[in-house]
This record gives C-alpha cells, sequence and structure tokens, in this order.
C-alpha cells in the first residue's frame, strides 16, 4: 500500500469515528454498553431514546466499529467492539468537546485539496436534478451497492472506473458518492472524472447518510 493511500485511509477511518460520536445519543449508548451488553429495546430505555433512533444510532456506530451484534434468539445484543474501544471512545470524546470544530474544518480542508471541489448538499443535488441531466454514481464496491443505494444511483466502483467511464454521458453533471462524507474512493473518482473531462463533484454524505435523512433508496 502506498503512503498516501494509507494516510488516506487511516485520516478517513479516525473521520468515520469522529462523525459517529457526534451525537451524544451515541455517546450515552457507547457509556451503557461500557457496563456490559444491552439489547435494543434494553438500550432504547436507557438511553430515553425510541426503538427506531436507537436502532439508527447503532448502526452508525458499528460502520465506525466501535460496536459488534449477535443475535440472542429474537433479540439483537449490541456490545462494545473491543475492550479498547472504551479507553479509544473517551479520548475522542474529550478531544471533540475541545476542538470539534477545528477538527471538522481540517477533515473538509484535506478533502476539498483531494479533489479540488467542493462537495454539493443533498438540497444542491435536488436543485441540479430539475435543472439539468445529472448521473449520480455509487462507487462503492458491488456487494455494498446490492445491499442498499440511492435510488437511480448507478455502480461503478471506482477500480472500475478508468474502464467504464465511456458509459456516462459526456455533456452530464457527475455526482459522486460512496460511504460517507469523508471516503476517499469517491474524492478519487471526481478527480478523475475532471481529468478526464467531466463535471463531476462529491456529494456532502454518503449512502447511509442519504438513507438516516429518510430519502428514497433502493436495494
Amino acid at each position: 500500500m502506498e503512503a498516501r493511500q494509507f494516510k488516506d485511509e487511516v485520516f478517513a477511518h479516525f473521520a468515520r469515528i469522529g462523525a459517529a460520536l457526534g451525537h451524544a445519543k451515541r455517546v450515552e449508548i457507547l457509556d451503557v454498553l461500557s457496563q456490559g451488553e444491552r439489547s435494543v429495546d434494553s438500550l432504547a430505555q436507557q438511553i430515553s431514546s425510541t426503538l427506531a433512533n436507537t436502532s439508527r444510532h447503532l448502526q452508525i456506530l458499528a460502520s465506525a466499529g466501535l460496536v459488534t451484534r449477535r443475535v440472542d434468539g429474537t433479540s439483537r445484543v449490541y456490545r462494545l467492539a473491543d475492550p479498547a474501544v472504551e479507553t479509544g471512545y473517551r479520548t475522542l470524546v474529550a478531544l471533540a468537546e475541545q476542538h470539534i470544530a477545528e477538527v471538522t474544518a481540517l477533515s473538509d480542508a484535506f478533502f476539498r485539496a483531494a479533489d479540488g471541489t467542493r462537495p454539493v448538499t443533498f438540497t444542491e443535488f435536488d436543485e441540479m436534478s430539475r435543472t439539468g441531466q445529472v448521473v449520480l454514481v455509487d462507487v462503492r464496491p458491488p456487494s455494498e451497492f446490492a445491499a442498499g443505494h440511492v435510488e437511480g444511483a448507478v455502480n461503478i466502483p471506482v477500480a472500475d472506473l478508468a474502464t467504464r467511464m465511456t458509459e456516462l454521458p459526456p455533456d452530464a453533471n457527475v455526482v459522486a458518492y460512496c460511504r460517507g462524507p469523508y471516503c476517499v474512493m469517491a474524492a478519487t473518482a471526481v478527480t478523475r472524472l475532471r481529468e478526464s473531462g467531466y463535471q463531476a463533484v462529491r456529494l456532502e454524505g454518503g449512502y447511509p447518510q442519504w438513507r438516516d435523512a429518510g430519502r428514497t433508496v433502493a436495494s
């Protein structure tokens, strides 16, 4: 693995963890799980949240590698992913409380430098779709795309982009997304597309953020 790629992946990993801890209820969930395993129902009661919201928070924490689950009969039981997670997340929380604005600004600046563009918000994407030809490209691997994706998106994994770029209309605005706002794959895709003459930008969030915002998805 090249040094730049390694750095990018490490940066993206910590960005995902930082984003996962960006909600008080998720920190509260980890506080509860540090005391032992809990079912979704039990967690919802302890943190005074709805079952749906608790499940959504758990999905985000799991995607960041902070919690894992097992099936116990008809219940899903969650626990911290690793004993070291408790120490790690408490450190990140302490850092986030002091420097969350700075960390966010650094993260945004890093990814602007990665592809030279400002990502478009979901609302801006809606406006682009109303006023011109837009192709939404999911650059994740096919297995992730099949498990759930933005409705209407086409799947061109970033690894296949060089050989499949001609599938995209040359005069279209291409919007790429992957796993989240700090996904290296989307930044890489935008850079390659723009180098080949396409008008391309990143979507500000990835599939999880689109889904969690209650927008239309497909599988």
